[in-house]
């Protein structure tokens, strides 16, 4: 960011010694700007996007920083954005201007490296050098050790539901800048604007900030704690909380236990998604475990496979007019990032499988766009098809789904769709 938005000219005193003073500081701003510009995302309720922000900052950051350091600086309103879930729920999002996540993400600067290495072993979201794969290999390592009951934990609206006063009390233990304090206290009441109308917020920190998910472990860090006190095996990813134990009746007192504890952070569990159950029946981020020859696998779950095949069929749809290469393009960067989280899986069979499914929705991909028996004939016999092979296919030439075994396999092989860019998963 530097020169090109005035930061240059507002270095804080020489003291340092403020944590408000210390995120303002050119080094840790321009820091910040790196990593929200890379980030991307929209526009916020002031309709500024990334660009319109640098020409907005050349002029307007004095005085932004100068509030900010006198109390005075006051957050625009987040604006809502609903985003829907597999379930058929909707997911809310705050999406703060980008001068506030700039802000946000230089106070997060700060102080995550003084607060996260005062949590627990236990928690892996949103931690640096912590991944869900770890989480995921914790949970397996309790199960391979005989714990095969899981208090599997979902909380209600987590992020709409965390009340600020409590928020604010455990923060108060944590950081010592009153100024932060105030800053962060007032992001949290900044309200939400929809329609054009601001509607004010007494609870909730809206997800789409930068702060949100340290502010989210600050407030879970307490209920770690307490069950590393009792002596828990337990693995938490955010407000995911899957504690694992021997028996149905050890899970049912830490579900109660469980209850008790969110209550004094007036949270509530989420009783249609939260059950005590046999691990292997439950997912966790995505994957579930199974046994075989006494170990314990990682595969992924199934309702990250049905979610995986409605992608690739909405991508790989026979209609939209769209050729061949451009159905690839936007298959690989889907594809390649699924692959990315999921390779984790020990079922390369699966992989396998999916892999032939894919090549089959394109291959009858390829028919409809062809449509007429002679247009096949002729576009196989270019591919290098046989005679034979390219007239069965054409002689069959509305029946896409079918037609794309057998003879269009040997037409149109793996080796064809790894020349068009085709990743694969195994």
């Amino acid at each position: 960011m530097g020169d090109e938005a005035g930061l240059d000219r507002c270095e804080p005193g020489d003291s340092g010694k403020a944590l408000l003073e210390r995120a303002l500081r050119r080094e840790n701003m321009v820091m910040a700007w790196k990593r929200v510009k890379a980030n991307g995302g929209s526009a916020g309720a002031d309709g500024l996007s990334i660009a319109d922000t640098v020409e907005h900052l050349k002029t307007h950051w004095p005085p932004i920083r100068e509030a900010l350091l006198s109390g005075t600086y006051w957050p625009t309103p987040v604006r809502r954005v609903m985003i829907p879930k597999s379930d058929g729920t909707e997911r809310e999002l705050g999406i703060p201007t980008v001068t506030d996540r700039l802000i946000q993400q230089a106070l997060l600067q700060v102080l995550q490296p003084l607060i996260d290495p005062t949590f627990s072993d236990h928690s892996y979201g949103f931690r640096p050098g912590r991944r869900a794969h770890d989480a995921v290999r914790r949970a397996q390592g309790y199960l391979q050790a005989g714990r095969g009951i899981v208090v599997d934990v979902d909380l209600e609206k987590f992020f709409d539901r965390v009340h600020h006063d409590v928020l604010m009390d455990r923060l108060e233990k944590r950081i010592s800048d009153p100024a932060v304090l105030k800053l962060i206290r007032r992001y949290l009441r900044a309200g939400v604007m929809m329609n054009g109308v601001v509607q004010q917020r007494h609870e909730g920190t809206p997800q789409g900030g930068p702060l949100s998910p340290l502010l989210a472990n600050v407030l879970l860090d307490e209920v770690d704690r307490e069950l590393e006190r009792r002596g828990h095996c337990f693995v938490r990813y955010a407000d995911d909380c899957n504690v694992y134990v021997r028996s149905q009746r050890a899970g049912e007192r830490v579900m109660a236990g469980l209850r008790k504890l969110y209550g004094t952070l007036k949270l509530t569990i989420n009783d249609a998604k939260s059950a005590v159950a046999i691990a292997v029946t439950r997912k966790f981020l995505g994957f579930s475990f199974y046994t075989t020859a006494g170990m314990v696998k990682r595969r992924v779950s199934p309702k990250a496979l049905q979610a995986y095949k409605a992608r690739i069929r909405q991508l790989t749809r026979r209609s939209g007019g769209r050729s061949i290469e451009q159905v690839v393009e936007r298959l690989r960067t889907y594809v390649l990032g699924w692959k990315g989280y999921f390779q984790l899986s020990q079922t390369p069979s699966v992989f396998r499988d999916l892999d032939g499914w894919l090549r089959h929705r394109l291959r009858a991909l390829h028919l409809k766009q062809w449509k007429r028996g002679s247009t096949m004939f002729a576009a196989l016999r270019r591919l290098g098809a046989s005679p034979s092979d390219a007239l069965a296919v054409a002689s069959n030439a509305r029946c896409w789904w079918k037609n794309s075994r057998m003879h269009l396999n040997r037409a149109l092989p793996l080796t064809y769709f790894d020349r068009l860019g085709v990743p694969r998963l195994a």
